[in-house]
């Protein structure tokens, strides 16, 4: 036992990392110039009395998929389960955001070792189209029409409510605004939420694009564009349960961590500080303004005839961005099908740079998600989009009745006009900013698809919200081998070997010492006892094993990188530098409970990107089937924290040492059909090439 917990405290060092993550001055305080800037937005006026109050046992913030999950398993367990979201169209990635095309590894989509509820989705696009993927794209074996997404998954809720006899409250069009926590401070035992819909007179909604209504929606006052409904969300028993257990559960599942905001936890933004658990962090301290792009999602459709395509007025702002991004990338074809989710005419069979697909043909519908496209790409305090712990005080939005969203509604304003250039460079374009003259042609035979019945279903034509890659993310609450609180870190999951040069000449000699031993598995001993030097064992090829696991997730580490100066799109910019040295191929990985469990809140669960990873790892956290996972861990967790009266932190707390009522909820979720674990998984198995 004394040399287990020996080597937990050399591979979990932090010595090095805690120096590292004490920030340098320009980055624990913003700058008065950067303060200034930073007017407080218009708050809302005070409340009037909630128009209704709503009882729920599991309260899910949050409509994408990883909200959607949580409801899934807390119906099929009998519960009351309310779920808002800020668009009206659940299903986040693959509705609201537009991207429908569904991110899988080979292995794990070949085996469908996938949660229950994930392919249960599956099966049922695959029953609406007869197949699924209509339209044959070639990123994905699934690529289907956003609006039909948000049909079949709101059916999958309320076929789950009927089967587990629970009851599902929806609220689209719903922000929360603020959350009442308790006199002890560590329970949420109220909610207050605004519903929106059209005044009278007004457009309907999904008019304008998000940037121009948002700071709106967050408003209690009704106004011309928007009648409000103020709903205050309870627990649905009014007595805490026995030993003042927690009587309801609040799920965070937003796309950027509102609730982690407004609960104030402790969480994380941007860049990670260089550590033996994060070798590849291109900086050395913290950079909370370097977030993954952003991107509004598009749909575009062949013609047959060219269409007549006017330039934007803002087009010339965004045209030196533009680009196929690579010499192997740079065919029309192959961009258009790469994310095709609609085709119902077969092209002729053809191949650029390796790829085979088929040619597009009048009537096939393309979805845009493209990063030297419609990525919007900010990093820096003067344009970031997730605003920060400060930015957030600057702007009054943590005072009470202050909360507006969060976000930079300009850096949205900006995202959706990158999208809207992006398709005027596609069909008229003749630039490209990293291939230089010559390679981008015209292509006139397609037209821009909007309209309420559009793919995305808004009258402009893009995603009623962008596809967010990356948001606040907390920071787990400290305990054994975690002083600084738990964390899923780069090394805990990567494929990489750490013996290039890079590594040895960036890292400091202990760094560098620490990060083999941490990678060494079962051979650590050798090195803390001496009998090898670092380079001289190998590293362990799987990822960390966690007993807390609750969920599963394959991907690789993919970025979108910030850019380097403000604005992005300005001419010559480029990625800031040292942000893909990280990206590559990574372990099929797990999700461990206390990933998802904040601290200072006893009753609220995170789901989705906003777990606890690094800036690294959560490159690889993002993605559909990863969502469904956390989220059916949340919802099954909640579930099971109700019916026995244990808070989920008191699941881990005593960890490594054995936790009883942890295993008890970890074969539930495998007993409903949700792998906690890969097959084969164990300290001893170090091969898992199979698995790509």
């Amino acid at each position: 036992m004394a040399a287990s917990r020996l080597l937990l405290n050399v591979a979990k060092d932090t010595t090095v990392y805690s120096q590292l993550m004490k920030r340098s001055l320009r980055h624990l305080t913003l700058s008065l110039v950067t303060l200034t800037s930073l007017a407080p937005v218009a708050l809302a006026a005070p409340p009037r009395n909630p128009d209704k109050q709503e009882t729920c046992e599991i309260l899910v913030v949050g409509g994408g998929l990883a909200g959607a999950a949580t409801a899934y398993e807390g119906l099929l367990a009998g519960r009351t389960v309310c779920l808002t979201e800020i668009t009206d169209w659940v299903g986040g990635q693959i509705s609201s955001q537009g991207t429908s095309a569904l991110d899988e590894r080979p292995t794990q989509r070949s085996r469908l070792f996938y949660s229950r509820g994930y392919l249960e989705l599956r099966e049922r696009i695959n029953r609406k189209y007869g197949e699924l993927n209509p339209g044959d794209c070639w990123v994905s074996e699934s690529c289907f029409l956003p609006r039909d997404a948000h049909n079949l998954l709101f059916d999958t809720l309320q076929d789950a409510a009927k089967r587990g006899k629970g009851q599902l409250k929806w609220f689209p069009s719903t922000v929360v605004k603020e959350v009442d926590i308790g006199s002890t401070g560590n329970l949420i035992e109220g909610a207050i939420a605004i519903q929106h819909k059209p005044a009278a007179g007004a457009p309907p909604l999904n008019t304008e694009p998000l940037s121009q209504t948002i700071e709106d929606w967050y408003r209690y006052e009704n106004s011309s564009r928007f009648e409000k409904s103020i709903v205050r969300f309870v627990p649905q028993r009014q007595q805490q349960q026995q030993g003042n257990a927690p009587n309801w559960y609040v799920v965070d599942a937003t796309e950027t961590g509102e609730m982690i905001a407004l609960a104030d936890v402790p969480y994380r933004l941007g860049i990670d500080p260089r550590s033996h658990l994060e070798p590849s962090s291109s900086s050395a301290t913290n950079d909370a303004y370097c977030t993954q792009g952003f991107t509004y999602t598009f749909a575009m459709e062949a013609t047959e005839e060219a269409q007549t395509h006017r330039m934007p007025s803002f087009y010339p702002q965004y045209e030196p961005y533009y680009s196929y991004e690579l010499q192997r990338l740079a065919d029309f074809g192959l961009v258009f099908t790469y994310r095709r989710i609609w085709s119902p005419e077969e092209g002729e069979q053809t191949k650029f740079g390796g790829v085979n697909f088929t040619a597009p043909t009048p009537r096939d519908i393309s979805m845009q998600n493209w990063t030297w496209g419609n990525d919007y790409r900010p990093g820096n305090a003067e344009d970031n989009l997730v605003f920060t712990r400060e930015q957030l005080q600057a702007t009054g939005q943590l005072s009470s009745g202050g909360w507006m969203g969060g976000l930079r509604a300009d850096s949205l304003r900006k995202g959706e006009e990158i999208s809207q250039g992006y398709f005027h460079w596609l069909v008229a374009g003749t630039t490209d900013s990293q291939l230089g003259d010559g390679v981008k042609k015209p292509q006139p035979n397609n037209r821009y698809l909007s309209g309420l019945d559009s793919p995305m279903g808004t009258v402009h034509g893009l995603s009623k919200y962008p596809y967010m890659r990356e948001g606040r993310r907390i920071i787990g609450r400290p305990t054994y081998g975690y002083p600084e609180g738990f964390t899923v870190w780069e090394i805990d999951i990567s494929r990489r070997d750490y013996k290039e040069d890079y590594y040895r000449q960036t890292l400091s000699p202990e760094m560098y010492r620490n990060l083999r031993t941490a990678l060494a598995g079962r051979e650590a001993l050798s090195i803390i006892g001496g009998q090898k030097q670092p380079d001289e064992v190998m590293r362990r090829t799987r990822s960390s094993i966690y007993p807390d696991s609750v969920g599963i997730g394959h991907y690789a580490i993919d970025f979108h990188p910030c850019m380097t100066q403000t604005p992005p799109e300005a001419p010559n910019n480029t990625e800031r530098e040292g942000e893909r040295q990280g990206a590559g191929q990574a372990y099929p990985f797990q999700i461990p409970l206390r990933a998802m469990i904040p601290q200072k809140i006893d009753n609220m669960l995170v789901a989705g990107k906003s777990i606890a990873t690094s800036h690294i790892a959560a490159a690889a956290y993002r993605v559909h089937s990863f969502e469904w996972s956390s989220g059916a861990a949340a919802g099954t967790t909640a579930a099971f924290a109700l019916e026995t009266g244990v808070a989920p932190y008191q699941l881990t707390d005593q960890l490594p040492q054995q936790e009883p009522q942890l295993r008890v909820l970890r074969q539930r979720l495998e007993k409903t059909g949700n792998p906690t674990a890969f097959p084969d998984t164990s300290i001893f198995n170090e091969n898992w090439d199979e698995w790509r």
